[in-house]
């Protein structure tokens, strides 16, 4: 193991932490309908849990209303079913077997709880980032340990992982403030 290999397997990492947080965010509800909502509501599909995509096409009707077409015939009561149960608060109407599911206006209250969630999630993802951090260090230290490599390139390691973190957290600032403009402007 190199610092080359040290350094791209923090920022391959670091760059796997600000897509599981884009991913976060976007299941946060804002009051606008987003397809990828219901992403996390699953479905029993003769035995097995699956996500409500794979059984149903989920489209938008428009801005406010989520479209779900079921694959099977019958299978809209259950698809409805576990809608209900899920805990975002959404309550979907049955046309037939096609199921609109409408996303109520956020109330002050729920908003500011939203912009908790997202601020948590954001601190999720920096202390994944300064474990990250942590780890290359580490690594730094125990080349050197080894001889492996000088204490200059140890020193130069250590500032570049530190400089690669302080641009990995600013991103991180910037989508939770993204985030949180988007859920109070609405």
């Amino acid at each position: 193991m190199s610092i080359a290999d040290v350094k791209s397997t923090f920022e391959q990492k670091t760059a796997k932490s600000i897509e599981a947080l884009k991913a976060e965010l976007q299941k946060i509800r804002t009051g606008r309908a987003h397809p990828g909502i219901l992403d996390q509501v699953h479905v029993d599909y003769y035995g097995s849990m699956v996500p409500i995509s794979q059984v149903a096409n989920v489209t938008l009707l428009d801005a406010r209303t989520i479209s779900v077409q079921p694959w099977e015939k019958g299978f809209a009561g259950k698809i409805e079913r576990a809608i209900r149960e899920s805990h975002l608060g959404l309550n979907p109407s049955s046309q037939g077997d096609l199921l609109r599911v409408p996303m109520p206006a956020l109330t002050e209250e729920r908003r500011k709880e939203l912009t908790k969630v997202v601020r948590g999630a954001g601190e999720d993802a920096k202390i994944a980032v300064r474990n990250l951090r942590r780890e290359a260090n580490e690594q730094a230290k125990r080349l050197l340990k080894d001889k492996t490599i000088s204490e200059d390139e140890e020193r130069r390691s250590l500032d570049e992982v530190q400089k690669a973190t302080d641009r990995t957290i600013a991103e991180i600032d910037r989508l939770v403030h993204g985030k949180e403009a988007e859920i109070l402007a609405i």
